[in-house]
């Protein structure tokens, strides 16, 4: 049996790693949620604790976590509210311990915005409006970008080549998403927009809202895309609750940046492709014992059911009107 890419590193390891980049670890360490990576809080002497983050082996490469820490320290150089991986000594902000690649972070409290007012919205779409503004100046050369190949294809090819699903939903499946694919890659080919940097993860739980401002974490997941891609998952409830919170969002977003209201058609298929690769990645990682502990009812007959049902609803919902904001800037 394969061990799981995680079987190797112990506490003393992790306190170890730190150690090695010049700071003296008092012996606290505390697992923190986190399912992708390893993320820990270590206590150090004299000083605050810090969060050490241990990225997945092969998951990505160096160079492609240099980029998303490059564009991070852009960010903080322009004052936008992230939070970036530290610089040690020797200017370097990833390092290397016998196969796994890590960084380090300072601590840094906060709950969830609260996504029904109004006014917060709005301030989530200045933060987002100066993201994509410096997201705008250069673009990524290592990091990927949001496709429907990536992001649907290559999702649906590994579910189906690993009899990730019951055989009794497969041809459901199969017939569901090529006909899915079709429709969004339909979509995508007469929506052409301009990709830049983006979050690419932008859920209120990758925001910390402190002392009425909200601030970034997490960009493991930065990729080239769609601006639209960074403001849709903050939209929620019924459909004149969203076109009331795009309002807002885009009020304060066009202080920073100007965006291009055609992006909104593309938010139904954004999200259709969310939902394809966040099955299939639930299935490449279900050999990590954190998986099944943290998901028991995924690989069940009720998931798939219930999987395959809620694709037939984005099959629907990609056929509707899209949303649309009362004032429109094309």
């Amino acid at each position: 049996m394969a061990t799981h890419p995680y079987s190797t590193l112990s506490p003393e390891r992790v306190l170890d790693a730190i150690e090695a980049q010049g700071y003296r670890c008092d012996g606290r360490i505390n697992a923190l949620n986190s399912y992708e990576n390893r993320v820990f809080q270590v206590g150090i002497e004299d000083e605050p604790p810090l969060i050490a983050k241990f990225y997945r082996p092969d998951r990505w490469s160096l160079d492609q976590i240099r980029e998303e820490h490059a564009f991070c320290a852009e960010l903080t150089a322009a004052e936008w509210p992230v939070v970036a991986p530290l610089t040690g000594p020797n200017g370097l902000t990833a390092y290397e311990d016998d196969g796994f690649l890590f960084s380090l972070f300072t601590r840094f409290g906060g709950h969830a915005p609260e996504p029904s007012n109004l006014e917060t919205i709005e301030l989530l779409g200045r933060s987002l409006g100066r993201l994509h503004a410096i997201g705008a100046e250069r673009d990524f050369h290592f990091r990927p970008s949001i496709t429907v190949e990536s992001y649907g294809t290559a999702s649906r090819e590994f579910l189906l080549s690993n009899q990730c699903i019951p055989s009794s939903l497969v041809d459901a499946y199969a017939t569901l998403t090529r006909d899915i694919l079709e429709s969004v890659g339909s979509i995508f080919q007469s929506r052409p927009y301009q990709p830049i940097r983006l979050h690419a993860d932008c859920h209120l739980g990758n925001i910390l809202w402190r002392d009425d401002r909200a601030v970034f974490v997490d960009f493991d997941d930065c990729r080239m895309g769609p601006a639209v891609q960074d403001l849709w998952m903050l939209l929620s409830g019924d459909r004149l609750e969203q076109t009331q919170q795009l309002e807002a969002l885009l009020e304060g977003y066009e202080m920073f940046y100007d965006f291009d209201d055609r992006e909104l058609e593309l938010i139904e298929s954004l999200r259709t492709l969310r939902m394809m690769h966040h099955a299939a990645w639930l299935a490449r990682r279900w050999s990590d014992p954190a998986f099944p502990r943290a998901f028991p009812w995924f690989n069940t007959e009720r998931y798939w059911g219930e999987h395959i049902l809620e694709l037939r609803e984005q099959l629907s919902a990609l056929q509707e009107a899209p949303l649309e904001r009362i004032s429109g800037n094309v």
